[in-house]
């Protein structure tokens, strides 16, 4: 083979998750209570946009999971050598934006550098210039021709885009009526969603849209890059936050006493710590431990990996305490039901109460606060990485970026695309959950619900 797969824990992680998200959604399609919240979702128009642009980062962060490493040429002893560098399947497909760097500083589709410097001319005089750069706008011999290029290209790609959201558009429109999903939004949605990513594609082949950092890459590549970064963040989290939560809010609204008492002691005191001070104490024990075992790891990635992993872990260890309250708040009011009570009185066991009548009816809180947590995991990554405490500083990420972006704006000229980038990737992906959040809430709500009905 002329690569090596590698699959890194966040990796492995990601898809223990999609395993978990296939089984719950062929378990709730068997069962008809399950499946009834869900469609009224799929009938909310605003959650079915939100869901159509989460789709798309989902897409580009399992893209971004798939990683190999390439085979290097033979050594004289005719072994094979991997390069170190771990790739994935999204960098394949995006090689131009990656490999094609300039000498630094450029605006958005500028075909010169931001900054003048000093260039030798032929007679021996030295004069102040922005120079060429070395890809962007490189096919064209005079830079006033950039304007018209750019409107030609923009046009083209957009035409391009929405003859092939229209063609989706149309192949989708009879399935999705005969779902009763909402038909107008989605396709006006997917019309422009594919209008935006023609015209995108087609000028990145010649430009950088979104300009380049300090060393000269790609904004555009390090944002969609930025994207894997933030999905482990807000969904890898919950693998601790969820166990920790049932287990112990359950425990201790159904079995009180001294357990209830230890469990509220303990959140009690988690939550009293500042959340920032135990991460960023965590962080650097970790880092600490990374930097005296460099055996550990084989490759960088690997490295970055795990602390990006650990990260998850100390988020998710500092943020199950609100989950827990409520499934235990929850948990003391279901205790009292008749049905439940019922159950003990016939001899029930407490293990077989909780699973087949306890968890079930709290499930709805802990759908509803996981899907309202990610936006929030989401914009925490952002601020750990901007105070030094977060990912890797080898990591991309909206919070690497923006940690960047901070003494770029100090400067004069003032470079603003990479900020302004990283806030409109991280917004969109913000945005598109919390509404989708705000739909799961109002679907799944027994109050909102009976409300409903009653109206």
């Amino acid at each position: 083979m002329s690569f090596m797969p590698v699959i890194l824990w966040s990796d492995a992680l990601v898809f223990l998750l999609l395993a978990a998200g296939i089984s719950c959604a062929w378990y709730v399609r068997q069962h008809e209570h399950l499946l009834l919240p869900w469609r009224r979702v799929a009938q909310n128009p605003t959650a079915m946009v939100s869901l159509l642009v989460l789709s798309l980062f989902l897409l580009v962060g399992l893209l971004d999971t798939l990683h190999y490493r390439v085979l290097l040429p033979e050594n004289n002893n005719g072994q094979k050598v991997y390069s170190p560098e771990v790739l994935s399947v999204f960098d394949k497909l995006l090689a131009p934006l990656r490999t094609h760097t300039e000498k630094t500083y450029s605006a958005p589709l500028a075909m010169t550098l931001y900054a003048k410097e000093s260039i030798s001319e032929a007679n021996g005089l030295v004069s102040r210039e922005y120079p060429r750069l070395r890809y962007g706008g490189a096919h064209l011999s005079d830079p006033q021709q950039r304007d018209g290029d750019v409107l030609k290209r923009g046009l083209s790609g957009a035409l391009a885009g929405l003859l092939a959201g229209l063609l989706i558009a149309l192949s989708g429109k009879r399935p999705l009526a005969r779902h009763g999903w909402p038909v107008r939004p989605l396709l006006i949605a997917t019309l422009i969603i594919f209008t935006v990513i023609g015209m995108t594609a087609d000028l990145a082949g010649a430009y950088h849209v979104l300009g380049t950092d300090k060393v000269g890459q790609d904004v555009l590549y390090l944002s969609l890059k930025s994207i894997r970064t933030g999905l482990i963040i807000g969904t890898v989290t919950t693998l601790v936050t969820l166990p920790l939560a049932l287990l112990l809010g359950i425990a201790a609204g159904y079995l009180r006493g001294w357990v209830d008492d230890v469990i509220q002691y303990i959140y009690t005191v988690l939550s009293s710590i500042p959340s920032v001070l135990l991460i960023a104490a965590a962080v650097l024990m970790m880092q600490v431990t990374i930097d005296t075992h460099p055996q550990w790891f084989d490759t960088s990635a690997s490295r970055a990996d795990l602390r990006l992993v650990f990260l998850c872990l100390i988020l998710g260890v500092t943020s199950w305490t609100g989950l827990c309250r409520l499934l235990r708040g929850e948990t003391l009011k279901l205790r009292e039901m008749e049905y439940i009570q019922a159950a003990q009185a016939f001899g029930v066991p407490s293990l077989r109460i909780l699973t087949r009548h306890i968890l079930p009816n709290v499930m709805h809180i802990v759908l509803i606060s996981l899907v309202m947590d990610f936006s929030g995991l989401v914009l925490a990554e952002a601020v750990l990485s901007y105070v030094g405490v977060g990912v890797d500083p080898s990591m991309i990420s909206f919070g690497t970026m923006i940690n960047a972006a901070r003494l770029e704006m100090g400067r004069d000229p003032v470079v603003w695309w990479a900020l302004a980038s990283a806030f409109g990737f991280m917004l969109a992906l913000v945005l598109a959950a919390n509404l989708f959040a705000d739909a799961v809430r109002d679907a799944f709500d027994p109050r909102l619900n009976r409300s409903a009905v009653a109206a």
